[in-house]
């Protein structure tokens, strides 16, 4: 049985100081005019996604965040970003930093299996995820909305800690999409999440057993509480540089993905040396 709003206000009221409370009753979504919007978001259920997530963000992990200045306040946007952890909380610490510094809530863009997961694939929905359809992203971003994507999918997730803070295959929709229904991307890089839980193994054929792309075997049972930095770096504006066009065109959006991938290169370069190799300050 699917949980009532009543019940996530609930916690909400019970987890969440009266300022994250106020800053919550300032979201704006588009209400389909019964609370959830057309994609199955409900204000309530990003309340107790927030009740559950912040206490991690603030004293697990303590996310600092820098230039999210930089991210759009409004209109059609995707961000595009590194993805690590052998589990993807980094997505969890994206999504709250991103409504906390704007108001506004990312739609995360899924890998396919993740809506079917029972119980959390629905929770997760509720909160602003939708699953990777081109007509899903079309229709969010021709409404105005933010994009939240992993070009690297689980590959990112899922790479040895021999591979932390190497790039896997940057998938190439977000650019497509971005100057399809012209759209900014704003690059964005993690440091720390690549640390939290060391990767010695991943078995694919177990994985099939039980619906996901593979089995992690960690170093560790639990995420480490390593420091989560997220940089955000200047909008690369793909709509100045390609035309609709250019969206059906594979070599142009190759390229538009090579630049957004150069950038976040650039911010985890930067990051890195910010963070002078401490993991847990």
């Amino acid at each position: 049985m699917p949980m009532p709003p009543m019940l996530a206000r609930a916690v909400v009221a019970a987890m969440l100081n009266d300022e994250d409370q106020e800053m919550l009753q300032r979201i704006r979504m588009k209400d389909a005019g019964h609370g959830y919007d057309a994609f199955g978001l409900h204000k309530d259920f990003v309340g107790m996604g927030m009740s559950i997530a912040k206490p991690l963000y603030d004293h697990y992990f303590r996310v600092a965040s820098y230039g999210a200045e930089k991210v759009p306040y409004s209109g059609p946007a995707v961000l595009a970003s590194n993805h690590s952890g052998t589990v993807p909380i980094d997505g969890m610490m994206l999504w709250v930093d991103v409504i906390k510094q704007t108001g506004r809530i990312p739609r995360a863009i899924a890998d396919h299996f993740v809506p079917t997961l029972p119980v959390i694939g629905t929770f997760f929905s509720r909160g602003g995820m939708v699953g990777g359809s081109r007509g899903n992203a079309r229709a969010l971003l021709e409404a105005g909305e933010m994009l939240m994507i992993f070009p690297e999918g689980t590959a990112g997730v899922g790479k040895l800690f021999k591979d932390r803070y190497q790039l896997q295959t940057w998938r190439v929709g977000h650019a497509e999409l971005a100057i399809r229904h012209r759209a900014p991307v704003v690059p964005v890089a993690f440091i720390g999440p690549e640390e939290q839980m060391p990767q010695v193994a991943a078995i694919k054929s177990l994985g099939k057993l039980v619906g996901l792309p593979y089995l992690p075997i960690p170093a560790t049972p639990v995420p480490l509480p390593v420091k989560y930095h997220i940089h955000y770096g200047d909008p690369v504006d793909l709509p100045a540089l390609y035309g609709p066009e250019d969206a059906d065109d594979p070599e142009a959006v190759s390229e538009a993905a090579a630049r957004v991938e150069v950038r976040v290169k650039e911010l985890i370069e930067k990051g890195l040396k910010m963070r002078k190799g401490r993991l847990f300050t």
